[in-house]
């Protein structure tokens, strides 16, 4: 697996990245993104998000869009709140979060590995968002956000990783997690050495695959763009690496964290619209368990939100299908409970089902069904056990799908702290 160093467009001092890094693009909308520069104008959301620096109902995809999150990068380029590192490096990147840290590597990727195969993805992506993040890449001719991917744990690269921690970082602040503002995650990064670097690049090269944990559409929008700019044989006046655009554009930054050290939090489901009769007809099909606890403590089991403060467990059986993510806990609820009870056959595209991130807790399923039946709705919840880190890769080396929204991962990167440009 190739890593590619590349000279890395950051923030000058602690302060600066603390104040400039921001939650990914993705996990924000454009209306909560411009709140969050009205209250932290030094944001990199501008880049990211850059509609949220325009007229309130701007369309997100409008060509003036794309142009302001140029004009935004450039700017910081300008101003010196972004400077270039003098020399192509590779990084360290750890997070701390509720009493438990990952640390995995900062690099680029290459495009040959994704088009291959061997950064394995394990969702579908639509063309409408990778159209989006494309005309963001070209725009800015920049990687402005890290994915994440996942490689399995490695004992040379694991010694790599934490000999460099002994040394000074870049940068070491709190900004808050993604989905539960208050709480403090730790960022941390260093840069290798040039000998350590290598030698991490040495023992990466062993490496057999990939898992891409968060980012689809950005690592899908890396590779059209990549092509994109091969294909019109394009060769730009920023090009880092001594290389025409159209090479260094063939690489894209990445947090590549072992699978030992991340954590995957649960997906929770909601779904309106409930028949009169779903609780006796739960009841008829299940050992239903009254006064369950709110969170499921096993694979298997789930706990339904009846409403009234009310919190029912079941376990659900197993699967008939020889598919490897039939056997997910979310897959074995579709298709025992959501279908065959409550006529949901497709989580793509039902407008009655929603999707809960297990950050905000199951406090939330709650709040969510009683407020629906204080306005005369019906509504269930279903608190889910997370999926296990050695689904998600049992299913991406089967080269199957996971159901929408089976995992979710905390803690966020923080964009805007490398930034990769072509």
């Amino acid at each position: 697996m190739t890593l590619h160093r590349f000279r890395a467009l950051r923030p000058p001092s602690n302060d600066a990245a603390a104040a400039l890094a921001c939650v990914p693009y993705d996990v924000v909308s454009s209306d909560e993104a411009r709140a969050m520069l009205a209250d932290a104008p030094a944001s990199f959301l501008r880049v990211v998000r850059p509609e949220a620096t325009l007229p309130a109902g701007t369309d997100e995809h409008a060509d003036a869009v794309y142009a302001a999150g140029a004009e935004h990068l450039a700017a910081l380029v300008r101003t010196g709140d972004l400077t270039r590192d003098a020399t192509p490096g590779l990084y360290a990147y750890r997070l701390g979060w509720r009493g438990r840290a990952m640390t995995g590597l900062f690099a680029c990727v290459a495009v040959a590995d994704y088009d291959a195969g061997r950064i394995v993805r394990h969702e579908l992506t639509r063309p409408d968002k990778e159209d989006d993040r494309t005309r963001h890449l070209l725009a800015q001719a920049a990687h402005a956000e890290p994915v994440m991917l996942a490689f399995r744990d490695d004992a040379r690269l694991g010694a790599l990783l934490a000999a460099v921690q002994s040394a000074e970082p870049l940068y070491d602040f709190d900004a808050d997690a993604a989905g539960a503002p208050g709480e403090a995650v730790r960022h941390t990064l260093w840069r290798f050495s040039d000998a350590a670097a290598a030698e991490v690049q040495e023992a990466f090269a062993a490496v057999p695959a990939l898992y891409v944990a968060d980012g689809h559409h950005r690592c899908k929008a890396a590779s059209r763009a990549y092509h994109a700019l091969a294909d019109a044989g394009t060769a730009g006046p920023d090009n880092p690496g001594g290389e025409g655009v159209a090479n260094e554009a063939a690489f894209f930054p990445a947090a590549l964290f072992p699978v030992g050290e991340m954590r995957i939090l649960p997906y929770h489901r909601v779904v309106a619209g409930v028949p009169e009769t779903f609780e006796a007809d739960l009841r008829a099909r299940f050992a239903v368990v009254d006064d369950a606890p709110m969170l499921p403590e096993r694979a298997g089991d789930v706990s339904v939100y009846l409403g009234d403060g009310r919190w029912a467990g079941l376990t659900l059986p197993d699967t008939a299908s020889d598919a490897v993510a039939d056997r997910l806990d979310v897959a074995r609820l579709a298709e025992h409970v959501l279908a065959p009870l409550l006529g949901v056959t497709d989580a793509r595209t039902d407008a009655r089902l929603g999707f809960v991130g297990g950050i905000r807790g199951p406090e939330e399923l709650a709040r969510r069904v009683d407020d629906a039946r204080a306005d005369g709705q019906s509504m269930v919840a279903f608190a889910m056990y997370p999926t296990q880190m050695h689904e998600l890769l049992a299913v991406s080396d089967a080269a199957e799908l996971m159901p929408p929204k089976s995992t979710w991962f905390e803690p966020k990167l923080r964009s805007g702290l490398l930034v990769h440009t072509f």
